[in-house]
């Protein structure tokens, strides 16, 4: 794989990262959308250490996180559902 070094910048700090080539954007998205979110809670909440901003960001993010699995599970259990039944209906045509 084609890895590139690349730096980070985050709460006032620069981190070096070694990515692969066709990560280099997301990964770059991902470090530019937590400065914008660092900076909104500083602007929102008059913070003026980095370290609250980044606590109340990874809460936002970890509470998503668990929403998501959350909904994949309801989703999972949906699906299985839908499988059963279809199989059941499949179990019906071959007795017939």
């Amino acid at each position: 794989m084609d890895e590139l070094s690349i730096n980070i910048n985050i709460a006032g700090r620069t981190y070096p990262l070694g990515v692969e080539s066709k990560d280099e954007s997301t990964v770059r998205a991902a470090g530019k959308m937590i400065q914008e979110k660092l900076q909104e809670y500083a602007d929102t909440f008059s913070l003026r250490d980095n370290q609250d901003a980044l606590a109340m960001f990874a809460l936002e993010l970890a509470t998503e996180y668990q929403k998501l699995i959350k909904k994949q599970s309801i989703t999972d259990e949906q699906f299985q559902a839908q499988l059963n039944e279809i199989n059941e209906l499949l179990d019906e045509v071959k007795l017939s």
